[in-house]
């Protein structure tokens, strides 16, 4: 059995911003589907659909700061769910607030990239998560 292909999950409520994510995404090889949600209540019902719990691996852009709810929040509800858990989360966020960074690592982020994004340090953590990707199998049911 081939290995499910990683599905990135955005959630970016700036299109400007969303737009040059997937575009450097693209620059760096990683050409995975990308499903965008411009807020957390949507982004989190998606994720929780038995379907795509079920089907795994996803890997998660996120934004801190939404309309509708904290990034922070989004996190911690991903890291408490058993079959979420692993999924691997780059924080892409405005904020360099130290203890900020802190939360979203004590939480379980694996990235946390401040915008505006340094083109390479993000091509850079995107290249790592892809060989990560690459080796990042489902357990066969």
């Amino acid at each position: 059995m081939s290995p499910q292909p990683v599905t990135i999950i955005m959630v970016e409520d700036d299109q400007g911003h969303a737009r040059l994510i997937e575009k450097n995404v693209r620059r760096a090889g990683v050409n995975n589907e990308i499903r965008h949600f411009v807020d957390g209540t949507s982004a989190l019902a998606h994720v929780m659909l038995e379907e795509v719990r079920a089907n795994g691996p996803l890997l998660v852009l996120l934004d801190l700061n939404l309309p509708d709810m904290s990034g922070i929040d989004i996190l911690a509800k991903l890291k408490a769910d058993e079959r979420l858990r692993r999924a691997p989360v780059i924080v892409l966020t405005t904020t360099d607030d130290q203890r900020e960074i802190q939360r979203c690592y004590d939480l379980g982020c694996n990235v946390y990239i401040t915008k505006p994004v340094e083109y390479e340090t993000f091509a850079q953590a995107i290249r790592q998560l892809g060989l990560f990707l690459s080796v990042m199998q489902v357990p066969e049911a």
